[in-house]
């Protein structure tokens, strides 16, 4: 049974498809999202610099990670990145960030057993009614009758999309990268 906290040696590399080339520069609309805080969020109006990373899912306690997963390119390795983001996070909020979310189609009830199980300093945003993702048009992908979303890292600066990483690999090397470039490009 593979383990959802470590990436297999080998998996397949997502391409640049140009599924995200119409983001930056984008708004971010005025959408809602709930929160594993308990409390719902509209990115469109959070002030300063904005870290979201989106990521398809979260493995499940106790739960073998599905064999056809390792097989899509950039599908596995999400609890890794969510680790990767909650070890870093004092240091991108040292870098610029004021804030820093997760986000994925999941259920908020869902999402906040994982915030808790991870230990993540920071809150999950679910986009389960795919209201962001169809606004922004996020690349998505078909998995056991689920939409998900592609793994992407967003840098909003006051509602409007500065930066855009995508495709992310390896996935948990996403949070370095988003440090990288906050160091490299101060708000």
């Amino acid at each position: 049974m593979p383990d959802s906290f470590e990436l297999p040696s080998v998996l397949p590399v997502p391409e640049d498809d140009g599924a995200c080339s119409h983001l930056t520069g984008l708004q971010i609309p005025e959408i809602s999202l709930a929160s594993t805080t308990g409390d719902s969020v509209n990115l469109a109006r959070i002030g300063g610099r904005t870290i979201l990373f989106c990521y398809p899912r979260t493995g499940e306690p106790g739960q073998p990670v599905p064999l056809a997963w390792d097989q899509i390119p950039g599908a596995r390795g999400c609890t890794p990145q969510c680790r990767a983001f909650r070890d870093r996070h004092s240091e991108l909020i040292s870098a610029g960030a004021a804030h820093l979310f997760g986000l994925s189609t999941q259920q908020t009830d869902y999402q906040r057993e994982a915030a808790n199980r991870l230990n993540l300093p920071y809150p999950l945003l679910s986009d389960h009614d795919l209201k962001l993702a169809r606004a922004l048009m996020f690349p998505t992908f078909e998995f056991n009758s689920m939409t998900l979303v592609k793994r992407l890292t967003l840098i909003i600066d006051d509602g409007g999309i500065t930066h855009v990483f995508y495709p992310i690999f390896p996935p948990d090397q996403s949070a370095r990268q988003t440090l990288e470039w906050l160091k490299a490009n101060p708000s």
